[in-house]
């Protein structure tokens, strides 16, 4: 099992920062590719970031290409997002995800991800 718990949501304004982070415990030698996600409300779940456990392949969606940031600090089991310029339609619950699968052209799809954290709100006013 591997559990996951995001913190560092919060309200800001437009063009604001916001870094997310996600502490990834249990049988965190399991996971293979791990994953940001957000919803906002009446939307379908979206991809906003991805990455394989060793670092590397970072995907992105087009709407925060250039603004966002996904990393990880192994040594802290910690999975990162930075959000930089942000936008109103940034607001959503974000979602840090993990999957024992090596998830190739579907890292930025939900389906693939069998572990999730509680998720964090993010707020961007204009």
């Amino acid at each position: 099992q591997v559990q996951l718990v995001e913190s560092g949501g919060g309200s800001v304004q437009a063009g604001g920062s916001l870094r997310l982070s996600c502490a990834v415990s249990g049988n965190t030698f399991t996971t293979r590719s791990m994953a940001w996600f957000r919803q906002a409300p009446g939307k379908e779940r979206e991809g906003v970031a991805a990455m394989y456990s060793g670092g590397y392949s970072m995907v992105y969606a087009d709407s925060v290409k250039g603004r966002f940031t996904i990393s990880q600090d192994n040594a802290k089991n910690t999975l990162y997002l930075q959000m930089n310029s942000l936008k109103p339609e940034d607001t959503a619950m974000y979602y840090c995800a993990a999957s024992s699968a090596v998830l190739h052209q579907w890292l930025l799809t939900p389906i693939g991800y069998n572990y999730w954290g509680q998720g964090t709100q993010v707020t961007v006013s204009s």
